[in-house]
């Protein structure tokens, strides 16, 4: 077309019609792709409350098969750290489906969690099995879905492991460290959760015990039986009585 032509009524109106970007085009493929859907809820920027979920097998130093769903400690450690540093984030939720996983990578996102300044409330969804026990108690108020389970058993070793008497020493050591946590941050008694985790006939091929949502309550494992609305109504009530606190701390 020659440049000095004037442009048809057809050319105009292909001309004025508003170029989608690029990024709303590419944006809307992610979430085909990693949701199945186009529309997503929306999270407003102002809230308060951050959610971290724990999913699939605690990933440690050694990498999982792809197949395995799995939660990397390197990607949740910094996760923790920016949520302590963010002035925005008042609370945590963490969302618990675990069957466990690298004993000391989860007593590491457990510490972590334990140490935080702001307030955190956990829910175990499925299943908080094995070394997902000490993260789902580490947090100020723990609950557990009536369904959901959590298995307690001994610390083990997988691979190579050398006969001698210094692994069973090292293994009695890991073991006292998952004990001293757990109690330390539940209402269970150390005996109560020694003779839940040798227990015999409650597992097929292997010692401990299976508990089922309200057993974990009574057994004082967890806070209450509750699911996610009640989690986030307890974690708000505790932000409100920690910005009273501080309010206080300031008028002193």
């Amino acid at each position: 077309m020659d440049q000095n032509q004037p442009l048809s009524n057809n050319d105009a109106l292909h001309s004025s019609e508003p170029q989608k970007p690029e990024g709303k085009e590419s944006s809307l493929v992610e979430k085909i792709q990693q949701l199945g859907q186009t529309n997503i809820p929306q999270f407003s920027q102002d809230s308060s409350i951050h959610c971290l979920t724990i999913v699939g097998q605690i990933e440690g130093h050694i990498q999982l098969p792809p197949q395995n769903k799995t939660t990397k400690y390197e990607h949740v450690i910094p996760q923790i750290v920016a949520i302590e540093q963010n002035p925005k984030i008042e609370g945590l939720l963490v969302i618990l489906n675990t069957v466990g996983g690298d004993v000391e990578a989860g007593l590491a996102i457990a510490e972590m969690l334990a140490s935080l300044s702001k307030p955190t409330v956990s829910i175990v969804l499925g299943g908080g099995h094995s070394i997902g026990v000490p993260i789902a108690v580490s947090c100020n108020h723990s609950y557990i879905a009536e369904t959901a389970t959590m298995t307690i058993h001994p610390v083990r070793l997988t691979g190579l492991v050398i006969g001698v008497p210094q692994t069973f020493e090292y293994l009695d050591k890991m073991q006292d460290r998952v004990v001293n946590f757990v109690t330390k941050h539940s209402g269970i008694t150390e005996e109560k959760f020694k003779e839940l985790m040798f227990s015999k006939g409650n597992l097929t091929r292997d010692i401990g015990t299976n508990v089922v949502g309200s057993d974990a309550v009574q057994y004082g494992l967890i806070d209450e039986v509750g699911g996610v609305g009640q989690a986030i109504k307890k974690l708000n009530g505790l932000i409100k009585d920690t910005k009273a606190q501080n309010e206080e701390q300031m008028l002193q």
